[in-house]
């Protein structure tokens, strides 16, 4: 089976210099895969052109005309750039020319258009962003990232449901492990949402492992951690923040002093082993899960390494049938249990 990405090649800080090079980087390591650049033809050759590659064949452009910028109003970028790199490259999806498509671009922009143009799966009320993080085990799926501020106990419900499938099929976890973040592990701490949504969770024939904390993100206690956007973002830039801050420790410390830098010199092995397991670039790319097809968001200061691994995370999501596995978690799981309490009423009388 030959995947077709759909790369959005005027996305992020960067632009061509990232996305084209990192594209042809990826083809060389993935022979059954091919990469439609979508972008401003002239921007995209010029990298092209200066760029060598056993690949090249099995990349082509699609001229657009417009670029939706980092900072866009998501309305102004759907309504006004139907011709933008983003939205092209969101209709070959559509279409079925590719299967998949990456952006480094502006997050709620390429929300709000791929919303408008694939629409969500059956049976989900609202895209959410899901990414792999890092822990004590290996990776948990963290989901909603900072696509919906507020949700309902039933939207929830459809992330776990989504999470539990994504991990599923990607790492051949038969019933993976799925927690509720929450500010306690006790089913009586939360908000009435979560205790809601802990409920239906309970009830849904998910490997439901209950509420978890913060710490437990990192400790690897579940393979899947479900929130609301809010909470999900603070928490992810809170992670990245505080990584941050312990690199910037640790490189003040080993050259405090000549002592100090000799001792790193040693210490060396370590040290470049400890940055290998936490690169935030090795985990770069997350899905805009729930739509009908495969969209990754890169983030957009990602240079080559890290565009590269959000091209492997669409291929990995194509290749195993993500979607398709989503579709079938939700076939089998009750509709009153993803519907508001007075919308299964309703229906029930009907």
């Amino acid at each position: 089976m030959q995947v077709t990405i759909a790369v959005d090649a005027m996305g992020g800080d960067h632009g061509p210099p990232v996305t084209v090079a990192a594209s042809l980087r990826f083809l060389e390591a993935t022979p059954d895969a091919r990469i439609i650049l979508v972008g401003r033809k002239e921007a995209v050759q010029r990298v092209l052109d200066t760029t060598r590659s056993r690949a090249l064949e099995r990349a082509s452009i699609h001229a657009t005309t417009e670029v939706v910028e980092m900072h866009e109003p998501p309305a102004d970028a759907l309504r006004r750039k139907k011709d933008s790199s983003m939205r092209v490259a969101v209709n070959l999806v559509k279409d079925g020319v590719a299967q998949a498509c990456v952006s480094a671009g502006n997050t709620g922009a390429l929300m709000a258009i791929s919303r408008f143009v694939l629409k969500t799966l059956p049976g989900i009320d609202r895209p959410a962003i899901a990414s792999q993080l890092p822990t004590r085990l290996g990776v948990t799926l963290a989901l909603d990232l900072g696509a919906n501020v507020d949700c309902t106990p039933e939207q929830l419900l459809q992330f776990a449901i989504m999470g539990s499938a994504l991990v599923s099929a990607v790492e051949g976890i038969e019933r993976p492990t799925v927690g509720l973040l929450n500010i306690g592990e006790e089913e009586i701490k939360g908000n009435d949402v979560v205790k809601e949504a802990s409920e239906l969770l309970r009830a849904s024939g998910l490997n439901f492992y209950g509420n978890v904390e913060g710490t437990d993100i990192y400790k690897g206690t579940t393979d899947v951690i479900v929130c609301d956007g809010f909470v999900g973002n603070v928490a992810l830039k809170t992670s990245e923040g505080l990584a941050l801050m312990l690199a910037d420790y640790l490189r003040e410390e080993f050259t405090r002093n000549g002592l100090r830098r000799s001792l790193a010199l040693v210490a060396l092995p370590a040290i470049n082993a400890f940055k290998r397991r936490v690169d935030p670039r090795r985990y770069n790319g997350a899905t805009l899960i729930g739509l009908k097809g495969v969209v990754i968001k890169s983030h957009g200061s990602a240079d080559p390494m890290a565009f590269r691994h959000a091209l492997r995370k669409a291929y990995t999501e194509v290749t195993h049938g993500v979607l398709e596995r989503i579709e079938q978690r939700l076939a089998v799981t009750p509709a009153a249990a993803t519907q508001p309490a007075a919308a299964a009423a309703g229906s029930g009388d009907a």
